[in-house]
C-alpha cells in the first residue's frame, strides 16, 4: 500500500483491477498528491497483499478493504477495483464519502438490456487461468488496451507498471473472475446516496460505453464521462485526459465539502 499524506483534506483511496496490483497507480501519483493523503491499495491476494483470507470471497475481501480505509474517503476504483468499490459504498457508508468508477459497472456480465461482457468469454479466461497464468495474464493486459490507438505500448506500459509488485496468487485471480461474472450489483448501485462519478472509454470492450445509459437510469444524478479514443485502461493510453477528470473531480468535492 503507497500513502502519501500532507493535508487534511479527504483520503483519496485508489482500486486496482483484476490481474494487477496498485503499480498501476503509481505513475499518477506525482500529480495528484499534491496537498491530498492518497492510498493505493491492493487487493486481498494480489501485489503486496499477501495475507490470506478464510474463506476467500466477494464479502471477505470487501470487509477486508474497508479496514483499510478511513472514513469519509473519496474511492475511484478501476474495473474489478470499481466493483468493489461499490460494494464497499453500499455496506460501509461512512467510509465511502463520494464514488468514482473508472471502466466500471456494478454488473459486469451480459445481461438482457445490459451490455456486458459475454459469459462465454469469462469462460474462456477461467479455464485458460488454469492451463498457463502468464499466458492467461498477458492476453487480458492486451485486451485491456485493445482499441486504443496505443494499444501495443498501452499494454506494454500496464505490465511494467506492475512487474515491481508479487504476482497475484491464483486463488484471488481465480475468485476475481468468479466475482466479475457473477456479482450483479444493480440494486445495491442504485440505492448509493453517495455522489457517484465515472470516467469510461468509448473503445471499451470490456466495459462498453453502450452501458452507460442503463447506468444513468440507475443513478440519475452521476456524472459519467466518455474518452473518444480510449479502451479499458484510460489513466495508461489517455493520461493527460484522465488526469484533468480525476482533478475535476477531486477540486469539485472540495468545493463542495468547503
Amino acid at each position: 500500500m503507497a500513502e502519501i499524506s500532507n493535508t487534511d483534506k479527504p483520503v483519496l483511496v485508489l482500486l486496482h483491477g483484476w490481474g494487477v496490483n496498485q503499480g498501476v497507480w503509481h505513475t499518477l501519483l506525482p500529480d495528484i498528491a499534491t496537498g491530498r493523503r492518497v492510498l493505493t491499495l491492493d487487493i486481498p491476494g494480489f501485489g503486496l497483499a499477501r495475507d490470506t483470507l478464510q474463506p476467500y470471497n466477494f464479502d471477505t475481501v470487501v470487509a477486508r478493504l474497508a479496514e483499510q480505509i478511513p472514513d469519509n474517503s473519496l474511492v475511484c476504483g478501476w474495473s474489478l477495483g470499481g466493483l468493489l468499490a461499490i460494494a464497499l459504498a453500499e455496506r460501509y457508508p461512512a467510509r465511502v464519502a463520494q464514488l468514482a468508477l473508472v471502466a466500471a459497472t456494478p454488473c459486469f456480465l451480459q445481461q438482457a438490456g445490459w451490455p456486458g461482457m459475454k459469459a462465454l468469454v469469462m469462460q474462456q479466461f477461467a479455464e485458460s487461468l488454469q492451463r498457463n497464468l502468464a499466458q492467461t495474464i498477458s492476453r487480458f493486459l492486451a485486451i485491456q488496451a485493445m482499441g486504443s490507438l496505443s494499444a501495443k505500448s498501452d499494454a506494454a506500459a500496464l505490465k511494467q507498471a506492475i512487474a515491481d509488485y508479487p504476482q497475484a496468487s491464483v486463488e484471488a485471480l481465480s475468485a476475481g473472475l468468479s466475482f466479475l461474472s457473477s456479482q450483479d450489483l444493480r440494486q445495491s448501485f442504485a440505492r448509493l446516496t453517495q455522489p457517484v462519478v465515472g470516467c469510461f472509454g468509448a473503445l471499451d470492450s470490456l466495459v462498453p460505453a453502450a452501458v452507460l445509459p442503463a447506468l444513468q437510469q440507475l443513478q440519475p444524478k452521476a456524472k459519467f464521462n466518455v474518452l473518444a479514443k480510449a479502451s479499458h485502461a484510460p489513466f495508461i493510453s489517455h493520461r493527460p485526459d484522465f488526469l484533468a477528470w480525476l482533478l475535476g473531480w477531486l477540486a469539485a468535492t472540495d468545493q463542495a465539502s468547503a
